[in-house]
């Protein structure tokens, strides 16, 4: 396993594996890396030739700046949890590196009100750092293939957009959920929940897959405000809950869309979560 914090030789390494014909997948993190991002990984390693995983704590992302000071940040932990898992190459950029002075790394592209919505609601700016740092970062590291998970739906699905408006070749692949044996979505968050809220957060899996055994005998408003009482129910704070269109992240009309996904934010304590889960295809 390499580690790279510059450019220049990680841009010539992943040039000359695939001169050798190595495809190369990509797993974006910002460290404090769990079962989850272990998912990503395994997903490239069976997929591509190379897996190349970077960890970069990215403050555009971070509107809230007290946020971004209580990011754990574990290099040392996470560089041996990826080199156990086999990832060839890890990039470990400096704010510097990723965002040099006097070049202009602003993506301007419409995303058609997807990141003004739901999670983009309550984090103003968040997936417009999102949508620069990922694209910085392919053009970094040039993937074949870059693998997201489904825990931060809206995101990928932003990112969807991104590469189609800017045609880039790249092939996002989205992994599953990864959940902890009691249900809760893995997250780096979850390290900072007490043991109470712990327990008291398991209520949002819980109340999901409720609603997809059962929402084709429900109406919408009631799947809605049985959520949201479930979680009021438990001690947590709700921020949002929609059932949506998966494509355009829009509230369903109709059951007889397709694609739908139920989309969940809470405050446990001090601590944000959130979690989805897939009704229809």
């Amino acid at each position: 396993m390499q580690v790279f914090v510059k450019e220049k030789t990680l841009k010539k390494r992943i040039s000359y594996l695939k001169s050798k014909g190595k495809t190369v997948g990509f797993v974006p993190t910002m460290g404090a890396l769990h079962d989850g991002h272990m998912e990503l990984i395994k997903a490239s390693k069976k997929k591509s030739d190379i897996t190349v995983c970077s960890i970069f704590v990215n403050p555009t992302q971070f509107n809230n700046k007290e946020d971004l000071i209580k990011y754990p940040r574990t290099f040392e932990r996470d560089k041996e949890l990826l080199k156990n898992e086999g990832v060839d190459i890890i990039f470990y950029p400096t704010a510097e590196v990723v965002y040099p002075k006097g070049l202009d790394l602003s993506v301007d592209i419409d995303l058609e009100g997807l990141d003004t919505i739901w999670e983009g609601e309550f984090r103003p700016g968040h997936f417009k750092g999102v949508v620069q740092v990922v694209k910085r970062l392919l053009d970094l590291v040039d993937p074949d293939y870059l693998f997201m998970g489904q825990k931060d739906f809206q995101q990928f699905t932003i990112i969807s957009m991104m590469l189609k408006k800017l045609k880039i070749s790249t092939e996002l692949v989205v992994v599953p959920i990864h959940r902890e044996k009691s249900g809760l979505a893995m997250s780096s968050r979850n390290v900072r929940l007490t043991e109470k809220f712990k327990t008291k957060s398991l209520v949002l899996s819980r109340m999901l897959r409720y609603i997809k055994d059962n929402y084709r005998f429900d109406k919408i408003d009631e799947i809605r405000q049985y959520a949201l009482n479930e979680i009021i129910k438990e001690g947590l704070k709700p921020e949002y809950f929609g059932i949506v269109n998966g494509n355009t992240l829009q509230e369903v009309k109709s059951r007889k869309e397709k694609y739908i996904i139920a989309v969940v934010a809470a405050w446990a304590g001090e601590i944000r979560l959130i979690d989805n889960i897939i009704i229809s295809k």
